[in-house]
């Protein structure tokens, strides 16, 4: 996928807005290094900076981390794919948010992430889970004659799917829940900015007035029960976790 880092940070700063929760979560300790994994722009990673940490991040976009260099040019950021993160027993940490629901061979990360840690090194992560953006995506796909289910981007397991695989990686689960997050999207082209950014991936190899013609279509059956006056809601479902390297 080719990311719009510009669109990113000027239409959907809730994602790193969210993330500080999952940096309570993580509790970081001055010192300790960290590796933000699927770090988009650069926010968190720049936040665990400033609290002492000697923070990393990685993103598969390219043009996600030149934006963050730019915006963080004491932090290290470089273009690496999840599934091999090339680190072996580097980190105290490595920290993930709304990112990893991308990457469609979860065991491949989880092995991947598993060998960057130092033994109990911990992993801490929040991404999309089972009912996900469900009633966003089955509009989009709606709006598609003869869509391939192959075609779906996005890797929502349960909570019981994740945890399972975590430990089949050798991670001992030490916290896991499953919950539900409607997120608001600002203003009256709030869902549509959304499926632009997001949602584009979910529509394939469409012509550009053909994807112009589903984002409008799945806009105006979205609206009725998603649209409240200046502001959307989206239908979000998360999962957190908590993993140990043992």
């Amino acid at each position: 996928m080719n990311w719009n880092a510009q669109l990113y940070d000027g239409k959907h700063r809730f994602v790193s807005e969210f993330g500080q929760d999952v940096i309570k979560l993580l509790a970081p300790v001055a010192g300790e290094k960290i590796l933000d994994v699927g770090c988009g722009t650069g926010d968190l990673a720049a936040s665990l900076f400033s609290q002492g940490v000697q923070a990393a991040g990685v993103d598969q976009s390219p043009s996600m981390i030149q934006e963050a260099k730019q915006k963080y040019p004491d932090v290290s950021f470089l273009v690496r794919d999840a599934h091999d993160l090339q680190y072996e027993e580097e980190f105290d940490a490595v920290f993930s948010n709304a990112a990893i629901h991308w990457m469609k061979q979860p065991g491949r990360v989880l092995t991947s992430i598993w060998k960057s840690l130092k033994p109990g090194g911990r992993l801490v992560a929040e991404f999309g889970g089972k009912g996900n953006v469900r009633a966003i995506s089955r509009t989009i796909i709606h709006q598609i004659d003869d869509y391939d289910s192959k075609m779906f981007p996005w890797f929502f397991p349960s909570v019981g799917e994740y945890t399972c695989m975590m430990e089949q990686a050798g991670f001992r689960t030490a916290f896991a829940e499953h919950f539900h997050r409607p997120t608001r999207l600002e203003g009256a082209d709030g869902m549509h900015n959304w499926i632009t950014m997001f949602g584009d991936v979910v529509m394939g190899a469409q012509t550009p007035e053909e994807k112009k013609r589903i984002i409008t279509g799945a806009v105006n059956e979205l609206k009725e029960e998603y649209f409240f006056t200046d502001y959307w809601i989206a239908d979000y479902w998360r999962i957190r976790v908590v993993g140990i390297k043992e």
